[in-house]
């Protein structure tokens, strides 16, 4: 984490990475995505460089509650960087910004939405090169090993 606190703010965003996992892996299935697979907790910089990758959690567990498990929203408060993340962390804290909920905004929410997504795009770049990977595209390993996995990933980005 010493690398985002060099950094103007990040992007936070969380990924269900599919996994080939049996129907009785209750706690491994998205309902959302309709798969078996893992949550992961990913930090972008501005430029949508992968900066961080949490411990993989299961699919069910919802994205906010994964970033507070690990203490992600406690630690960019502590540091005093600020976030930029989308609907699913409202609550977060007063370093996450999120955009404003709703259907029919008008004027300045309307407009903030807008400018709070030009922001958070950038940082999406971080999850298509996360998931271009082809080892995280359908993983085939134990549950235990998919956070070295990702580690590793997140390393030999960082590398290049």
């Amino acid at each position: 984490m010493t690398t985002v606190r060099k950094k103007a703010y990040v992007v936070l965003d969380g990924t269900v990475l599919p996994i080939d996992r049996i129907a009785a892996d209750q706690p491994y299935y998205s309902g959302k995505k309709k798969h078996h697979g893992i949550n992961v907790q990913v930090l972008a910089d501005p430029a949508g460089r992968l900066l961080w990758a949490s411990d993989a959690l299961p699919a069910a567990v919802h994205n906010l509650t994964a970033a507070r498990t690990h203490g992600i929203p406690a630690a960019l408060t502590a540091d005093d960087v600020k976030c930029w993340a989308d609907k699913a962390y409202q609550g977060a804290g007063p370093a996450v910004r999120v955009p404003f909920r709703g259907k029919n905004l008008r004027g300045r929410h309307r407009r903030h939405n807008r400018d709070h997504t030009k922001i958070r795009s950038l940082g999406g770049r971080a999850m298509a090169i996360l998931k271009c990977w082809r080892l995280l595209r359908k993983l085939r390993c134990s549950t235990t090993r998919i956070t070295a996995v990702v580690r590793a990933v997140v390393a030999l980005e960082l590398a290049t």
